[in-house]
């Protein structure tokens, strides 16, 4: 994925540049991130958020590699609670979760069913597994980590060192998309 790749929703409306290689890729286990795909899933018409464990994989970019090609009037944000700093952006055009943005951070988590399935960038490690009922279920073929690890936590540090210890803000998104909790669920 060297030089810029470009990403979109399901439909195509929205396109996403992303320049230069992502500083990692996981598959995030915490119960906000599973929360939040399955709702942002329940939306008419949305493609899967989630994978088969319920797990948000996201290829991790700085804030100054990412940049909206073109659709980006269908961005809407979702929080979990008005508070939240974490917010996810939904492509209304068909309902693709598209990122989620720690709006204190200086990265974006783009989510990885956006790239096509034969370049979908495979998970290096799983965060945040201490929130799964058993953790000792999920498959040793990449690092489990209960929280973020010292790897991932290293790479983080690496990105934001690269971009001069700031944090750009991500000028994307737009007036917040309401998603009803479905009947049931906390």
């Amino acid at each position: 994925m060297a030089g810029s790749h470009t990403v979109g929703c399901a439909c195509g409306a929205l396109e996403l540049e992303l320049q230069g290689e992502p500083f990692g890729v996981v598959e995030c286990l915490c119960g906000d991130c599973r929360t939040a795909g399955a709702l942002i899933e329940s939306l008419p018409g949305a493609p899967p958020a989630l994978d088969e464990r319920s797990a948000s994989r996201f290829v991790l970019y700085r804030k100054d590699r990412v940049a909206c090609r073109k659709g980006g009037e269908h961005l809407r944000d979702h929080r979990l609670t008005p508070a939240s700093p974490t917010r996810r952006l939904v492509a209304t055009c068909c309902n693709s979760a598209m990122l989620l943005d720690f709006t204190k951070g200086h990265w974006v988590s783009l989510y990885a069913p956006r790239w096509p399935e034969a370049e979908r960038p495979r998970a290096e490690m799983r965060i945040q597994t201490a929130s799964l009922p058993d953790p000792s279920a999920l498959p040793g073929d990449i690092p489990n980590h209960r929280g973020f690890g010292l790897g991932f936590a290293f790479r983080m540090l690496r990105a934001f060192a690269a971009m001069g210890f700031r944090n750009p803000g991500l000028p994307l998104g737009g007036a917040p998309i309401e998603i009803p909790t479905p009947p049931g669920a906390a």
